[in-house]
């Protein structure tokens, strides 16, 4: 088991509710970030057992922030661990605070899980995450969930709105005026999909461009 994982599981303080297939995705895309000097938003505070999770996995560089709408939140405060209270799904709200904020290198979305709420947080945060930084969607289930504005192919769900994303990766290609380089095409590096978890690293990007080595054989 990794790192994580055994925290997990031998974990005797603040409540933690993950989905077990999670962990393995977490350290593939978070392990670099380990004893780093770095400041990380997790949306979704619940009992603060998770940002306890991350004080330990990261080490004592780490600046953590988590966001609720709960006010009894506030009282999960300790060292290296700050808590915001506010509407992750109200847009006016992250335009105030943003600020204020520091720049994050990893922002973990375990929020509501709302498509309203999701997309809101990633086109209020996406853009000002550190430019070699980690976003991280979780429980995309609820995609297909229809209380939660969701439902399989609809229009308004984080998945297919995910995979317009997809499109902007690869605009360097596009022979469509319909589709051109944006900030997206030069700020992401790669975007990995996982059973209910979408992950987008940032690392910026110029245009790329093949090359051909060795002797043709004919």
């Amino acid at each position: 088991m990794g790192k994580l994982r055994d925290y997990f599981e031998s974990n005797n303080g603040r409540l933690i509710h993950k989905w077990m297939h999670y962990f393995d995705i977490y350290d593939r895309h978070f392990e670099r970030f380990i004893g780093q000097e770095i400041n990380i938003l997790e949306i979704g505070v619940s009992h603060g057992g998770s940002l306890q999770m991350w004080k330990d996995y990261f080490g004592d560089k780490a600046t953590i922030f988590g966001l609720d709408i709960d006010p009894l939140c506030k009282s999960l405060e300790e060292e290296q661990i700050n808590i915001i209270i506010g509407d992750q799904g109200d847009g006016d709200f992250w335009k105030a605070i943003k600020p204020s904020l520091p720049k994050f290198d990893i922002i973990i979305d375990d929020g509501g899980h709302h498509m309203s709420q999701q997309k809101i947080t990633f086109e209020e945060m996406f853009p000002v995450l550190s430019s070699h930084g980690v976003y991280l969607i979780e429980d995309l289930h609820t995609s297909y969930w229809e209380e939660y504005g969701g439902g399989l192919g609809s229009s308004d769900n984080f998945i297919e709105y995910s995979k317009k994303m997809i499109d902007n990766l690869n605009a360097w290609y596009s022979r469509d005026s319909q589709l051109s380089i944006n900030q997206f095409t030069t700020s992401v590096w790669s975007m990995s999909y996982y059973d209910s978890v979408l992950v987008i690293e940032k690392r910026p990007k110029e245009q790329p461009f093949d090359k051909i080595t060795g002797t043709p054989s004919w």
